[in-house]
């Protein structure tokens, strides 16, 4: 199966000038989606981690499926007001303004291993402040895993030593 004829190019979105890759078609086809993961978790069976991470919401997607297959934890990373106990925040940059990510405070703690999931990598500034949330905590990035990357705006740049893995290229 080509996982690409199931993403489609939205021009424009979500402004002018961004070629968008939705992953709608996919999540509307239970053969390609439940192949996907089967995909995700092939890419990373050389990682070892004992947790999944995911930034809200399309990292969720991805994440909650993977953790319940692999019988790990999961960890919601998500935007501001909507966990419900103690948090700790991360503030970055995104190319169009500033943006913060939160995670519980016992989430992840010294010795975890976290493997970071999510939909896309773009510019990586999303995924770079989701493994300093867990180093934050003493735990381990063991890697970060994509469905998706677009290599042309160098995301991986911002991950430095991270082991990176993605299942589709552009």
């Amino acid at each position: 199966m080509d996982l690409n004829d199931y993403i489609r190019d939205v021009a424009d979105f979500p402004k002018r000038g961004i070629l968008f890759k939705d992953i709608t078609p996919l999540l509307q086809n239970s053969a390609a989606f439940s192949y996907a993961l089967d995909r995700l978790i092939q890419t990373v069976c050389h990682i070892e981690f004992d947790i999944i991470a995911a930034p809200e919401s399309r990292g969720f997607i991805f994440g909650v499926p993977m953790a319940d297959r692999l019988k790990v934890p999961f960890v919601p990373i998500r935007k501001p007001g909507k966990l419900p106990f103690e948090t700790t925040s991360v503030e970055y940059e995104l190319e169009y303004g500033v943006d913060t990510v939160q995670m519980h405070v016992d989430a992840t703690s010294a010795g975890n291993r976290v493997l970071v999931v999510d939909d896309l990598l773009a510019t990586g500034g999303t995924v770079q402040a989701c493994c300093e949330l867990i180093r934050r905590q003493n735990a381990t990035v063991a890697g970060c895993l994509f469905l998706i990357e677009l290599g042309f705006l160098n995301g991986r740049s911002l991950l430095g030593d991270v082991v990176i893995e993605s299942v589709i290229q552009y």
